[in-house]
């Protein structure tokens, strides 16, 4: 089992970036899928982007493909997410979370893959 903590959630004006980051423990962090989750309020959670540890191989959404950049970090067991030109509509709950090894280079993008997931940051974006 992986233990996870987020930081660097806030918030900023439309055009901002902020970077967040999540802390892996008590597990062998190189073999998990990773991923980041957003939620906003009224709306179903979606994977925003994820790496797999192994391959270290991203996959991002449309909606923040090219503004978004994951980094996993093994040596410090940490996995970030900058978040540039940030948008109202990237207002959100976001969360880290742990899954086991995929087959697939990519990780999967269904939140059913992943066990193990942080307490959540809050991002708010203001226009």
């Amino acid at each position: 089992q992986v233990q996870l903590v987020e930081s660097g959630g806030g918030s900023v004006q439309a055009g901002g970036s902020l970077r967040l980051s999540c802390q892996a423990s008590g597990g062998t962090y190189t073999r998990y899928c990773m991923g980041w989750f957003r939620r906003a309020p009224g709306k179903e959670r979606e994977m925003v982007a994820s790496n797999n540890g192994g391959s270290n191989i991203s996959y991002y959404s449309d909606s923040v493909k090219g503004r978004f950049t994951i980094f996993q970090d093994n040596a410090k067991n940490t996995l970030s997410l900058q978040m540039n030109s940030l948008k109202s509509e990237d207002t959100a709950m976001y969360s880290c979370a742990a899954g086991p090894r995929s087959i697939s280079s990519v990780c999967p993008s269904d939140f059913r893959w992943y066990i193990d997931w942080g307490q959540g940051t809050q991002v708010t974006v203001s226009s």
